[in-house]
């Protein structure tokens, strides 16, 4: 069984011209880390023309389908039946994108058949992880 869920998406870049461009994206999701989500954006829709990765938790994804979420660099809210609207604050600005809210389910629905919401939990090796940490400090 695959470890990591790759969904391509498209994203509306929300802008000041009338016509919204569309624009690729790639939410990823490895079971090794079980609480986050990525997004990342190909250097060609970019302001830098460097890709841009966005990890948020994917709690805040699931519940941001269905009701505003999020206070920090990442915020997420439906936007009328079928779209999910996902902000992005940096300090250069802010890009704000539609997405398909039925992507967006499809994507979260397939990370739960990987890993159950609830038993993150059991992915984790704290033992591994303390043993790093430990000797990263000696």
């Amino acid at each position: 069984m695959s470890i990591v869920i790759e969904q391509p998406v498209e994203a509306r870049l929300v802008a000041a011209a009338p016509r919204m461009p569309n624009i690729p994206a790639m939410l990823h999701y490895d079971r090794r880390d079980p609480y986050a989500v990525r997004m990342t954006f190909p250097a060609p829709a970019t302001l830098e023309g460097v890709e841009v990765c966005w990890t948020f938790s994917r709690e805040l994804l699931a519940s941001g389908v269905h009701e505003p979420e999020g206070h920090g660099d990442v915020r997420v809210r439906p936007y009328g039946y079928d779209r999910t609207v996902m902000e992005f604050h940096a300090p250069e600005g802010i890009a704000v994108v539609h997405v398909m809210t039925g992507e967006l389910r499809r994507f979260l629905e397939a990370t739960s058949v990987l890993v159950p919401v609830g038993l993150e939990y059991l992915q984790l090796d704290l033992d591994h992880d303390l043993a790093e940490l430990m000797r990263d400090a000696c």
